[in-house]
């Protein structure tokens, strides 16, 4: 057998990620490597702790890019903070609802599910009166943006019912920060979790994630140790914090973090509020022309999620079919559906770089064209 490079054709990336990348982002990962305990690369580290409370809307002291990808700061948030035992409740309304579910038995805990509808936002007076039936309970999880879905819920209700019940909050933000209003600590959220691949626009492999001041507290006063060596985030701290010499835990993935350096000061200097607003205005043209084809949202309007667009697949259309018509035709990409909408739904993502007027257009036009051969 012959092997030669690698050299994938260039995509538009409109599915539930990775979303596109800029030039710059792209360019940065061909930056000269130096050693992730180089006194240059962790002031780098820093900026990047920087950005990332700005892209969090926190001063939390442990914001960090955890290396690994978003289902990894998932597993992190749960295995550091929850104890064989505990009782959490868990609202499920899609994917990854049920992920965080598996998280929980796994470590030995008590799962309290809260379900609500897939294609619409976490029910608040269904979670109200778990927490109501359940005083002992410890942990409230949810997922800000559901991906499998587009469905968004509103963080910032469950979180004060979390504070007025004496949770911890645990939010999924893998699809969120960046892409629509998203407030730490004015919203009170104690730890959360995100993605590179997705509103960031940055290479997938890293998984931002923040702890409260009380979360830290839970970490260092648990009776057991964290599960997993290499997510205990108590061993990771003093790589990523402190004036003196930093703590060798494991080598940190150099250029990926050049990488979302880029990404999160171009996230900086467009304006938190600004690209907000973008996703916002592209899906509004996106929805219009969806409209006009006839293709209906799974998801009522205000509870969508402007990036990650569910939509019903057209009865005359064949799923796989439009899908590799637009990869093959255009170099486009969409997402098929997942879990209960499998067969039955696309998802169009418009996330980060990728909400732009020229991407939408080209995913109308080349959706019409592939829904004319079906």
């Amino acid at each position: 057998m012959t092997y030669t490079s690698f050299t994938p054709p260039r995509r538009t990336l409109m599915g539930p990620g990775p979303s596109d990348i800029s030039s710059e982002v792209l360019s940065a990962l061909s930056r000269p490597v130096i050693g992730h305990l180089d006194p240059l690369f962790v002031g780098m580290m820093d900026e990047v702790k920087s950005l990332l409370q700005y892209a969090f809307q926190t001063k939390n002291e442990f914001t960090i890019a955890l290396s690994a990808p978003g289902s990894a700061g998932m597993e992190a948030c749960f295995v550091n903070l929850v104890e064989a035992g505990d009782k959490v409740i868990v609202c499920r309304n899609g994917v990854f609802g049920d992920r965080m579910i598996q998280n929980v038995t796994r470590i030995g805990a008590q799962a309290i599910i809260v379900d609500s509808p897939w294609g619409r936002a976490v029910e608040i007076d269904k979670v109200e009166q778990a927490l109501i039936a359940n005083p002992d309970a410890k942990f409230l999880a949810f997922v800000h943006a559901e991906t499998s879905t587009g469905a968004l819920s509103d963080a910032q209700a469950l979180c004060k019912m979390a504070q007025e019940h004496k949770c911890i909050s645990i939010v999924d933000a893998v699809t969120s920060l960046g892409g629509v209003e998203l407030k730490v600590d004015d919203w009170g959220i104690d730890a959360i979790y995100s993605g590179s691949q997705k509103c960031l626009s940055c290479v997938p492999g890293l998984s931002p994630i923040s702890f409260s001041d009380k979360a830290v507290e839970i970490i260092k006063n648990r009776k057991t140790p964290v599960q997993s060596w290499f997510l205990d985030q108590s061993l990771i701290m003093s790589y990523w914090s402190g004036a003196g010499k930093r703590s060798y835990h494991h080598t940190a993935p150099v250029n990926s973090l050049y990488a979302l350096h880029e990404a999160l000061l171009h996230l900086h200097n467009e304006g938190l509020e600004n690209a907000w607003a973008r996703h916002k205005l592209q899906h509004d043209q996106l929805a219009k022309g969806l409209t006009k084809l006839g293709i209906n949202f799974i998801v009522p309007e205000d509870e969508r999620l402007p990036q990650l667009n569910a939509i019903y697949i057209p009865d005359t259309a064949d799923d796989a079919k439009v899908r590799n018509y637009l990869l093959n035709h255009y170099n486009l990409e969409i997402g098929a559906g997942l879990g209960d909408f499998s067969g039955k739904a696309w998802r169009i993502g418009l996330m980060g770089y990728a909400a732009r007027n020229e991407n939408v257009a080209l995913c109308l036009t080349a959706l019409e064209d592939a829904l004319s051969q079906s």
